[in-house]
C-alpha cells in the first residue's frame, strides 16, 4: 500500500515500467502533501499571539489531518482501481457470452476507475477552502507554505481530471458517462482558479 510504503519504494514503483501506481496516485498524494501543509502552517499558528483565533485553527488543523489520511486512502484505491481495468481487459472473449462479460466488466471497472479521481478533485477544493481560511491569520513566518498547499492541491485537481477523462471516453455506456460528468463538470476550474486566487493573495502578501 502507498501509504505505508516509503517515499523512496514508492518514487521506485511509480518510475518503473508497470502500470500502477500512475498519474492518479500521484494526484492523491499531491492532495495529501496539500492537506500536510496547511496542517503546519496551522500548527504554527497557535499560542497566545493567535489566541482569539484558536477555535478556527483548531478546527484547520483536525480537518487538514482528515483530508491527509482521506488523500492516502484515494492513492491506494486508485492504484487498486486501474489494477481493475488491466484486469477486466484481460478478461477471455473467445465466446458471445465471454465478450459481453468482458465488455460488462470493463465498463465497470472504467467508472470505477473514474470515481476515485472525482472524489479527490472534491477533496482538492477542500484543501483550498482550508488553506483559504487560514490565509488571513496564518503565522507570517510560514505564509508561503499556505501558497505550497493551494499549488499542490492545484495539480491534485487538474491531474485527477485528466485521469477522469482517460476513462471516460473509453466508457460507451452514454447514461454512464452523463452521471460521471454531472459529478466533476466544473469543479477542477472552480479548484484552479481558488488555488491560483490564493497563491497571488500570499504572494502579494510576502511582497508587499
Amino acid at each position: 500500500m502507498i501509504s505505508s510504503e516509503t517515499i523512496n519504494d514508492y518514487l521506485s514503483r511509480l518510475a518503473s515500467r508497470q502500470p500502477t501506481p500512475g498519474g492518479g496516485a500521484a494526484a492523491a498524494l499531491h492532495a495529501a502533501q496539500g492537506a500536510a501543509l496547511v496542517a503546519m502552517v496551522a500548527r504554527y499558528t497557535t499560542g497566545e499571539k493567535y489566541a482569539q483565533h484558536a477555535e478556527l485553527v483548531g478546527r484547520i488543523v483536525k480537518a487538514a489531518d482528515h483530508l491527509i489520511v482521506e488523500a492516502l486512502r484515494l492513492a491506494d484505491a486508485d492504484e487498486h482501481a486501474f489494477q481493475g481495468v488491466i484486469d477486466s481487459y484481460q478478461l477471455p472473449s473467445g465466446t458471445d457470452e465471454l465478450k459481453t462479460a468482458r465488455s460488462a466488466a470493463i465498463k465497470d471497472a472504467l467508472v470505477q476507475a473514474a470515481q476515485t479521481p472525482a472524489t479527490l478533485i472534491k477533496l482538492a477544493g477542500e484543501v483550498v477552502g482550508l488553506a483559504t481560511e487560514l490565509f488571513d491569520v496564518a503565522n507570517v513566518n510560514v505564509i508561503s507554505d499556505v501558497a505550497a498547499a493551494a499549488d499542490a492541491a492545484r495539480a491534485a485537481a487538474t491531474t485527477a481530471r485528466v485521469n477522469i477523462d482517460i476513462n471516460v471516453v473509453a466508457v460507451k455506456d452514454v447514461a454512464a458517462r452523463a452521471r460521471l460528468a454531472e459529478q466533476t463538470d466544473g469543479i477542477e476550474e472552480k479548484v484552479v482558479l481558488a488555488a491560483d486566487s490564493l497563491a497571488r493573495r500570499v504572494r502579494e502578501r510576502i511582497l508587499a
